[in-house]
């Protein structure tokens, strides 16, 4: 550990790291606003299962495109100025979202928003790991997590207190708009916090070597951790990163193979286990979810804020131990535990009945479902919510680490959208037992990706990541 590391200007880089983690928090708020509105969609835009699957997954597509986009981007024109980007799409999305009079015009909306979110999954923690002492990386990137989960309960929150506030979801509320519409509208604020906060904070000194303007890349690393520690560092970053050319997305292939590099391959599989493991059905679909079992709109709502705070317990622990035990431990004890409560979660469903379309459940099953979600959301952002996020801003070398961000981002955000565009259709074709009992299977799988594939990376410097 760099003596020059321990003594960094950590008021700078906790700044930095709370400016762009912001991304983090819009990525969350934006992804769980959509959990309240479901039924305000359905209303307003007269649409049926399939097509309320689309409204609701149409982000997704707007965020495999930000990701891919933004990881090159940031090769080319920067992670600051990329992330300036996604804070106007941030606002341009949750404008559009609330006042849309059409399903189209919603779903062009949503795909905006998707653009900033799929940037900001990407970018937010490469940039923190690029600005951070090698011994506290793992947990600052972290931060990124907690600020998801924040985002993500504030946005259960403020869609619980709206629709308690109006009656419902779809009952009119301030200035004879919908209360769905108002649960877009308030991501108008942190938006706009998120742009300006932006101006202030410095770009990536890796991207500045890169980009050869070595100058502007010693003056970011003297102020964030000395002179003598800045001096040695670029010339470090120089020899990681390939003189003869800038970073391109051709060199993710192996130079005497011509294959795709095995590092690459563990980065899509990190993002796209991740995502089969069925996360973001209970963030996207918690409280349809959990009418289906038969509790109230209101109470469903308010599962969501308990669900949410969980998470953020778990993450905080996750924080606590994962640049002391590593990320590989993290993730398999996530993996065993996600089996094992979503397994639990698939049997409960089991034993219910369908009743008029609602599945009808034991007091006994309904509460064990419960608690095995809860346990579920726990071990997830425990281990693969924020590992996942830390392992690919780090794991790859310096010369790839925008393109490999761009194929991982990609590949994450297509899973994702498969796996939530096709939730409504398991619902009523294989039922809540298939389609978690299939969650608890890749979840069993991922144990194997990991114990075989994945390598510790706590403690090592970027430009010694190899690729």
């Amino acid at each position: 550990m760099d003596s020059e590391a321990k003594s960094a200007n950590m008021a700078l880089v906790s700044a930095i790291v709370a400016v762009a983690t912001l991304g983090g928090f819009l990525f969350g708020f934006d992804s769980g606003v959509i959990n309240g509105t479901v039924d305000g969609l359905r209303l307003a835009f007269d649409s049926d299962d399939v097509g309320t699957g689309f409204n609701v997954a149409s982000m997704l597509l707007g965020c495999a495109a930000g990701a891919f986009l933004a990881g090159r981007l940031a090769d080319i024109i920067g992670r600051k100025r990329t992330l300036l980007l996604a804070a106007a799409f941030f606002i341009i999305s949750a404008w559009g979202s609330g006042i849309a009079g059409s399903s189209g015009e919603f779903v062009f909306y949503r795909i905006v928003g998707g653009l900033a979110v799929g940037a900001a999954s990407v970018l937010a923690p490469a940039y923190v790991s690029e600005v951070t002492p090698a011994h506290l990386r793992g947990r600052l990137s972290s931060v990124q997590q907690v600020m998801i989960i924040v985002g993500l309960t504030a946005a259960f929150l403020s869609n619980y207190l709206l629709a308690a506030f109006a009656g419902s979801s779809i009952e009119s509320f301030w200035l004879g708009y919908e209360a769905w519409r108002w649960m877009f509208w308030i991501e108008l604020v942190p938006a706009t916090i998120f742009l300006l906060a932006l101006l202030f904070i410095p770009e990536s000194p890796r991207y500045l070597v890169s980009r050869a303007h070595t100058d502007a890349a010693t003056s970011v690393l003297t102020r964030l951790f000395g002179s003598d520690f800045a001096a040695r560092k670029v010339g470090e970053i120089k020899q990681s990163i390939a003189q003869d050319h800038a970073p391109r997305l051709s060199d993710l292939m192996d130079r005497h193979t011509g294959k795709i590099r095995k590092i690459v391959w563990v980065g899509i599989g990190l993002a796209v286990f991740q995502q089969l493991v069925g996360i973001n059905v209970v963030f996207y679909y918690g409280s349809v979810l959990w009418q289906a079992v038969g509790f109230s709109e209101n109470d469903a709502l308010l599962i969501n804020v308990l669900n949410g705070s969980v998470s953020i317990i778990a993450v905080l622990v996750a924080i606590a131990l994962i640049d002391k035990i590593g990320r590989k431990p993290l993730l398999l004890i996530g993996s065993i535990g996600m089996t094992v409560s979503l397994g639990t979660m698939a049997i409960a469903f089991m034993s219910g009945e369908l009743v008029d379309g609602t599945l009808v459940m034991s007091d006994g099953a309904g509460l064990t479902a419960l608690i095995a979600a809860n346990v579920y959301v726990a071990f997830f952002n425990f281990s693969w919510g924020p590992v996942m996020w830390v392992m690919l801003g780090e794991m790859f070398p310096n010369q790839i680490r925008g393109s490999g961000l761009a194929v991982s981002g990609f590949w994450q955000w297509i899973a994702n959208f498969g796996i939530t565009m096709t939730f409504p259709i398991m619902l009523v074709s294989i039922g809540l037992f298939g389609a978690y009992g299939f969650y608890a299977a890749s979840a069993a799988v991922s144990i194997l990706f990991v114990w075989t594939m994945v390598h510790e990376t706590r403690g090592t410097e970027l430009e010694d990541m190899e690729g």
